[in-house]
């Protein structure tokens, strides 16, 4: 019996061992059963490992490698230096009677508008474009800056020359001296896809020529934050690290390509979080060559405003179709005026395009130079239409006039009203000098004025220029009065009244 016992166990054993080679055996293929199909040029890359070839890890690694040997040396550390105005301290200032002195005498002691000047520095990155020494960057690291100095990868520095900048794109373009330097190419920004590798490098808090590597997360992002976001936003986002320092720098494809130039971040604690913004490379060729040209971009403008279309605008103005732009509001005396169109218009097409949204129009407006004329098909009351319009310019951010303080000091900062301005704030009136600021218990404060006031006469004569108040200001005697007519906007209404001010 217990030799009968003994074979079936030593049976039973092998039994398992077979059942084992059978099924776990490393040369029995797997079943394709639930498995996804991979493309083979997919295949090829993520299973390099079998047979003796490289792992994806390594191969990937690689990649990186050699991207970073290529662009790296075309990376640049900027940094440029800026002189700013603050207000100063003395010693006597803050003493121990001044609120009773400005409570019961009006004015302060001492004065209260003394400026020290003070140098400050913006550190950034960049790029070369082009091996005769032109460099792209951000327009908010160099702008204001009385000084920019660049350093290459092997150490050497050199004074910069600003070429141009477009603010509302937050482009700059730099050229320094020399010949043969190592430059990035510009590649092609609208073939690329969310899950892309992509690498960016930078000097991220003065760690110079730091690579950092992650995917594109998404395109055409607009942020609508304000500060230092450009106007024109088709932000391309990523989760490479990007942090202060990497503005300005390339973002790069794995053809070592330059689709994006790095530009904002998205962080509540002032670091890295994975949420970075980068404008894309079509877009910057644009403006590079307008910078390299004109020193300036050139846009053009057809004097609208309007939004998307919704479901319910779509119901309201019994639309059939789910793209194009609603016109909200139509500028007087502009091109869009000039061409017949009207608020609650449905612009479909321009220049035979379809307008996908308002976004999208503004894009194609300001790419029409200024005196083109421009075919757009509307609908209007349900029924479509074709009017041509003649676009005008655009006017640069840049051209705004600074505030001035006027030579005799009646507590008033100044800067000349212009159409541009006017768009800016919302105001109906464009010309006249527009208030910016106004110290406290100066005369123009005792007068009432405040800023956003518009001075439209001085001694009932028309201004438009501060120097036209500053001649007015001179000729006028101590202790004297001038009139002012003033106007203020708010509320959809328009206010004028008349202030004297004593001239101290």
């Amino acid at each position: 019996m217990k030799k009968y016992l003994w074979v079936a166990g030593i049976s039973f054993l092998a039994g398992l061992l077979v059942a084992g080679y059978v099924f776990l055996s490393p040369e029995k293929p797997a079943t394709d059963q639930g498995l996804e199909k991979v493309s083979p040029a997919v295949s090829n890359h993520l299973f390099a490992a079998e047979k003796g070839g490289a792992s994806p890890e390594i191969s990937l690694n690689q990649d990186f490698v050699k991207i970073a040997e290529k662009v790296g040396p075309a990376v640049v550390q900027i940094v440029a230096e800026r002189v700013e105005q603050m207000p100063g301290f003395s010693l006597d200032e803050g003493w121990p009677f001044e609120d009773f002195w400005d409570r019961f005498f009006g004015t302060p002691p001492r004065s209260r508008e003394r400026q020290r000047e003070y140098r400050s520095q913006a550190q950034g990155s960049g790029f070369f474009i082009s091996p005769d020494g032109y460099i792209l960057t951000n327009n908010h690291i160099v702008e204001n800056s009385v000084k920019i100095t660049v350093a290459t990868i092997n150490g050497k520095e050199y004074e910069a020359k600003l070429i141009g900048k477009d603010p509302a794109t937050d482009l700059a373009l730099l050229k320094i001296e020399g010949k043969n330097f190592p430059y990035a190419v510009l590649g092609d920004s609208s073939s690329i896809k969310v899950g892309e590798w992509v690498l960016a490098i930078g000097n991220p808090f003065g760690m110079e020529h730091t690579v950092t590597a992650g995917i594109i997360s998404a395109k055409g992002r607009q942020l609508g934050l304000g500060g230092n976001t450009p106007t024109y936003e088709d932000f391309i986002q990523t989760d490479a690290a990007i942090n202060r320092g990497n503005s300005g720098g390339p973002l790069i494809n794995m053809r070592g390509e330059v689709i994006g130039i790095n530009s904002n971040i998205l962080t509540p604690s002032g670091g890295n979080i994975g949420i970075g913004f980068a404008i894309p490379s079509d877009l910057a060729k644009k403006v590079v060559a307008q910078l390299k040209e004109k020193g300036r971009v050139v846009r053009g403008r057809l004097g609208i405003r309007g939004r998307d279309i919704t479901e319910a605008m779509k119901k309201q103005f019994k639309l059939t179709t789910d793209k194009g732009v609603i016109i909200s509001q139509v500028e007087p005396d502009s091109p869009a005026d000039k061409a017949g169109l009207k608020k609650y218009d449905v612009i479909v097409e321009i220049n035979g395009q379809p307008v996908e949204s308002w976004k999208d129009l503004r894009f194609k407006v300001a790419d029409i130079q200024p005196g083109n004329v421009v075919t757009l098909k509307i609908i209007r009351e349900g029924k479509e239409m074709t009017v041509k319009a003649k676009v005008d310019e655009l006017e640069p951010q840049e051209t705004v006039q600074k505030e001035e303080k006027v030579d005799k000091d009646v507590g008033l900062r100044l800067t000349a009203l212009t159409p541009s301005l006017a768009r800016r704030y919302g105001l109906s009136t464009s010309e006249g000098l527009l208030v910016t600021d106004v110290r406290d218990y100066s005369e123009a404060a005792r007068a009432g004025l405040q800023p956003g006031d518009i001075i439209l006469e001085v001694n009932r004569m028309k201004v438009t220029s501060v120097r036209e108040f500053q001649d007015i200001l001179k000729k006028t005697e101590s202790g004297e009065e001038i009139i002012l007519l003033v106007r203020r906007e708010g509320d959809g209404q328009k206010i004028d009244f008349i202030v004297t001010l004593r001239v101290p």
